[in-house]
């Protein structure tokens, strides 16, 4: 029996044997990636309205690979007012959006009261609003800023009005790799255990995996398979998001960039590792608009959204920093050959156009 018979007969397998997908052609992966695909979402390619939105960029740690946060004796920093922000949404819900997308840096002199505060104010005033907000990065920030548990910091964040968590922090989970581009951040066990309280709490997140910079396919194929092993335990993952590393503007001097074969590959391996997690999300932030919809045939069924206005990734050289109008949105889709179906942050279908 093949490998990649084993794995659409759905047989157990070795860390070894997944690894050895990266070894087949790309279409043989591609073939095998669009049948699950197609068993679970058929032609649909999801989106949802959102705005995401960066209060702070003002941060204790210094990523390697970062290209979005400052300093304290950086010029460039800035900390947005509550009534920036709450302006700012108001101006996004006209517009139509479903979602407000809220992850920005470790800054020490915000607090953990000025997060809860901006999210009861958008809950007060818009209670409609999903408020998707603070990786598990975050939390563990504000877990060893305040001297509270982890399940404490989840707690305030659920009577506060937080309804999912976004699934940025994850960078790698090899802990040598780690060390290397995000010293000093959340460790790997430790995001794993934070998404597994969230879960438990009865709410669902998005899980993420940075790759392209340093790191190699086995530090790839170990991430997956353990947000696999989470995921069978708990069930609480919505969505996969591979993140296509970001090369500008940063200190990891990553020379070789990740071909777009390589890109589309990882796609189709992690439909294949993880067809527990329902959606594999092809950011278009991070691996552009034409890969992204290129991804839909290689096992991805979901786009993230029209985000309005993006600060991280564009910094580091992510053309998204104005985000993409809803009708170009769907006309894109469309065009591609799959169907547009607006959703809202935990999957349920409100539009398909």
């Amino acid at each position: 029996m093949s490998i990649l018979e084993k794995f659409e007969k759905k047989e157990d397998y070795t860390f070894e044997e997944a690894l050895k997908l990266y070894d087949l052609e790309l279409f043989e992966l591609a073939t095998l990636a669009n049948k699950i695909r197609e068993e679970k979402h058929g032609k649909k390619t999801y989106f949802n309205i959102n705005r995401h939105i960066n209060p702070t960029n003002v941060c204790k740690d210094v990523c390697q690979f970062c290209a979005y946060s400052a300093t304290r004796k950086n010029p460039n920093q800035y900390t947005l007012s509550h009534e920036e922000i709450l302006n700012t949404v108001d101006n996004s819900v006209k517009n139509g959006i479903k979602e407000v997308h809220i992850v920005s840096a470790h800054n020490p002199n915000t607090g953990l009261e000025w997060y809860l505060d901006i999210f009861r104010k958008i809950k007060n005033k818009h209670p409609e609003i999903h408020v998707k907000a603070l990786t598990a990065a975050e939390i563990h920030f504000l877990s060893e800023e305040y001297n509270l548990s982890y399940e404490e910091v989840i707690e305030k964040m659920i009577e506060s009005g937080v309804d999912s968590m976004p699934g940025g922090g994850a960078e790698i989970f090899d802990e040598k790799v780690r060390k290397k581009i995000c010293g000093g951040k959340v460790k790997s066990d430790q995001w794993l255990k934070i998404h597994e309280l969230w879960h438990k709490s009865g709410h669902q997140s998005n899980a993420t995996m940075l790759f392209g910079h340093v790191e190699n396919r086995e530090h790839r194929i170990d991430h997956m398979l353990r947000l696999r092993k989470l995921q069978e335990k708990t069930g609480g993952f919505n969505a996969f998001i591979p993140l296509v590393y970001q090369k500008e503007n940063n200190y990891l001097k990553v020379k070789d960039f990740l071909t777009g074969q390589e890109i589309l590959k990882t796609m189709a391996i992690a439909r294949i590792l993880l067809d527990n997690i329902p959606n594999i999300k092809a950011y278009w932030v991070t691996s552009t608009t034409k890969l992204a919809l290129l991804a839909q045939e290689f096992g991805a069924n979901d786009l993230d959204g029209t985000i309005e206005k993006e600060s991280i990734q564009s910094a580091a050289g992510a053309k998204s920093a104005n985000g993409i109008a809803l009708e170009n949105f769907v006309d894109l889709i469309k065009n591609s050959g799959f169907i547009p179906v607006e959703r809202d942050s935990v999957y349920n279908e409100i539009k398909v156009w």
